[in-house]
């Protein structure tokens, strides 16, 4: 076989090993969206659930369309749009899930900065 050949068939591999690791994230960002109650949402200031929904579905069907769409350009795991895909599932997954986690079991009254006391 000629290395050239190998090449690609390797990086092929990891492109792909990357379109599932984003897909992952960005499913498991909208099926956490999905299971908590949209007053939560309010409560902590983060924007709507219709909105974070809208938002992480989006990144879902992104990540969808850049695992097994044609491989390349703009919809590609490191194109432009997966990218962005990425870091909407990553913001939501960082920043307004554990504020909204913690809004559902009543709030943080008793935390400190590093934890309950």
């Amino acid at each position: 076989m000629d290395g050239r050949l190998i090449i690609s068939y390797v990086e092929q591999a990891v492109f792909f090993i990357l379109g599932l690791v984003a897909l992952g994230l960005e499913l498991w960002a909208f099926v956490d969206c999905a299971r908590h109650r949209p007053n939560a949402f309010e409560a902590t200031g983060k924007r709507t659930k219709t909105f974070w929904l809208a938002l992480t579905g989006g990144s879902a069907l992104v990540g969808v369309i850049s695992l097994f769409g044609s491989g390349g350009g703009l919809f590609s795991t490191l194109g432009l749009f997966g990218l962005a895909a990425v870091v909407a599932a990553s913001v939501y997954l960082a920043d307004v899930r554990p504020a909204v986690k913690d809004a559902g079991r009543g709030g943080s009254r008793n935390m400190g900065p590093y934890g309950p006391w």
